[in-house]
């Protein structure tokens, strides 16, 4: 028997959504979990590349339009999602299909990590601190080993490790080995991998397509909805510049829109870097090098698993 659950997992404009619509339609018992950190978010559709309406009619689609974009959202609260969703597409006998662009969500799900809690008072006032080198000396005396193992100019892990540490009053790396372990699973993984020319070119026809489709009034609706967006929603790939130029009033000065929108293929490429990065780490994946179609030469594959 073949698999139950697999995972297809690459950066950003690699086609994984696409080989999994694919084998939707090549089956009958297929249902999608949106493994991302920026689909959670309502009405944030154009610039995360959420699927269409006419996708999620077709196929019932997880993981997706959680939280309004107001709230902040965590792992841990994409693990009890997923989870939750997972278990009723097992207990329907269908097949769940994770399609994976966010490393440390999918980490948490396959490998049921076990994630320390939330001190946001105690993570506001870390994120207050500007000097990087006295956060990761501040975590060397409270958890060496989870000092050694985070870079010390990663702002975001350090203020986490320093938060649970503080919060919790147990050292960050007592939570278990977390992302650097990869125990053997029942899921298999296919990565898709492009030549990086090739996966650049890619990424900037999907970033003008998404500006084509209305990405900057997307972005002023938001910045108008009460309770305007989280931290964590400004800080997503094509929002981020964009609420610069909105909020500016820069919207008709075309030389700045074009500015914003090159800003925003950088972003992406170096967003896809730190994805590929992150796979990478991980044995159990199982990677296709895509040559024209990712379709065609992912789909036989994913079809063979299951």
């Amino acid at each position: 028997m073949g698999a139950r659950q697999i995972v297809i997992l690459g950066p950003t404009a690699s086609g994984k959504s696409d080989v999994a619509m694919a084998l939707a339609s090549a089956r009958g018992d297929v249902e999608i979990v949106a493994v991302d950190a920026m689909q959670v978010y309502r009405w944030m559709d154009i610039g995360t590349a959420k699927p269409s309406s006419a996708d999620r009619l077709a196929v019932p689609h997880h993981g997706i339009d959680l939280v309004d974009p107001s709230e902040q959202f965590t792992v841990a609260a994409f693990q009890t999602a997923a989870r939750a969703a997972l278990d009723s597409i097992e207990a329907a006998e269908h097949i769940g299909v994770l399609v994976a662009g966010t490393g440390l969500y999918l980490t948490a799900v396959i490998d049921d990590l076990t994630l320390p809690g939330e001190w946001p008072d105690v993570r506001a006032e870390l994120e207050a601190e500007p000097d990087l080198a006295a956060l990761h000396a501040r975590l060397t005396a409270l958890d060496p080993e989870a000092a050694a193992r985070i870079e010390p100019g990663n702002q975001r892990r350090l203020v986490r490790a320093l938060e649970v540490c503080i919060g919790s009053g147990r050292p960050f790396s007592a939570f278990g080995p977390g992302t650097s372990a990869h125990p053997p699973i029942d899921t298999p993984q296919i990565g898709l991998r492009w030549p990086r020319d090739v996966l650049t070119a890619r990424i900037a026809v999907r970033v003008q397509q998404m500006i084509e489709r209305g990405l900057v009034d997307e972005v002023a609706g938001l910045l108008r909805r009460p309770g305007g967006l989280s931290r964590t929603a400004r800080q997503a790939l094509g929002y981020k510049e964009l609420i610069d130029l909105v909020e500016s009033g820069a919207v008709s000065d075309q030389s700045r829109l074009d500015k914003a929108v090159a800003d925003i293929v950088l972003r992406t490429r170096q967003f896809a870097v730190r994805q590929e990065r992150w796979f990478r780490r991980d044995p159990r994946i199982r990677w296709v090098d895509i040559v024209a179609d990712p379709v065609a030469e992912v789909l036989p594959i994913v079809q063979e698993l299951l």
